[in-house]
């Protein structure tokens, strides 16, 4: 978040473009918003739009506006969201759900700075900053033809990721603090305190919904309380039956945008077990065998397919190329071992 909070900082200092990307409730509208508010156009208006809540025929008129008589029920023109963001920033919400007829129309007007409202053959000429956001892989979408590569390139210019919540989890502690005060200053109440162990089951919860989950959360705890301490028994069943302490998690294994060379991954744990499960049982193929829940037939097969054989007679012999198996940067050495095949 420190990384992100520079770059808002940065961008703020510039008109190019930014593509915030992040899963939902991670706080992609929030980071647009700081962008707007630090940059020389604070002045003037920052102007939202949720292109997944507004069918196409209707966000068309939405952005560009129309002319009077444009369709039927058009008694008077009406000015679109990129007229009444002239001199300030555009946020294009969920900008991966928009139409491709619409993501020309908007490349246009990206490339151009002008466009036409609807029915009218008259360009408009704006001064718009547009910041996009979305949960969204663009780049799949682009490779599925469900978005257009040039677009996603002029979208693109400034990136800003945003990392969920259950990446940053030293964060938990801080943000509850922060929201404890807020909600209760907004509830009429004194200042909440919450133990160590509701902190504890908070910090192992995975929180799909990011920082508006535990928002949404902290404000119910907030109005149910009555004595200004949030106890762990406060919280709900699904937080608690679903809390993991952190050291029994094993770390969030992401996809590269290069992509990875799967097998070689899955070759390389298989044999780092099959190593270990050697090395414990001192050579002895029947309990390594165990160890891996396989019949020592099929152990044995595998080790010989893999021309293992000589390794399972050394006794404590341990290859250089595997790592432990509890060792929390395990599964990311596979992925890295993996991209350099």
């Amino acid at each position: 978040m420190r990384v992100a909070r520079a770059l808002i900082s940065k961008f703020a200092n510039d008109s190019s473009t930014v593509l915030i990307t992040g899963e939902s409730g991670t706080g992609k509208k929030l980071s647009a918003l700081a962008i707007h508010e630090l940059s020389s156009r604070r002045d003037h208006a920052f102007v939202p739009v949720n292109c997944a809540a507004i069918p196409e025929e209707l966000l068309d008129r939405e952005l560009f506006g129309h002319v009077r008589g444009a369709f039927t029920g058009a008694a008077n023109g009406r000015q679109g969201r990129f007229q009444r963001a002239n001199g300030g920033t555009l946020f294009l919400d969920e900008i991966g759900e928009m139409s491709p007829k619409l993501q020309i129309k908007l490349l246009r007007v990206l490339q151009e700075r002008q466009f036409e409202p609807v029915g009218s053959d008259h360009a408009v000429l704006v001064d718009v900053r547009v910041i996009a956001a979305t949960n969204r892989d663009l780049q799949v979408a682009v490779r599925e033809g469900k978005f257009r590569e040039d677009l996603f390139y002029r979208l693109n210019v400034l990136p800003l990721e945003l990392p969920s919540l259950r990446a940053r989890v030293g964060d938990i502690p801080l943000l509850t603090h922060y929201l404890l005060q807020v909600h209760a200053r907004r509830k009429g109440k004194g200042m909440l305190q919450i133990e160590a162990s509701a902190t504890a089951i908070l910090e192992g919860y995975s929180w799909p919904g990011n920082v508006r989950e535990l928002e949404n959360l902290i404000e119910r705890l907030v109005v149910l309380n009555d004595d200004a301490l949030l106890r762990s028994s406060d919280l709900p069943d699904y937080i608690v039956k679903n809390s993991v302490p952190p050291h029994h998690r094993s770390n969030e294994v992401r996809l590269p945008m290069e992509g990875v060379d799967l097998d070689g991954i899955l070759e390389n744990i298989e044999n780092g077990f099959i190593e270990q499960a050697l090395q414990r049982a001192g050579g002895n193929k029947t309990r390594a065998a165990e160890l891996l829940n396989l019949n020592r037939t099929t152990f044995v097969e595998r080790l010989r397919k893999k021309r293992m054989l000589q390794t399972a007679r050394a006794d404590g012999r341990r290859s250089k190329s595997v790592e432990k198996m509890t060792d929390q940067n395990f599964l990311g050495r596979m992925v890295e071992g993996g991209k350099a095949q």
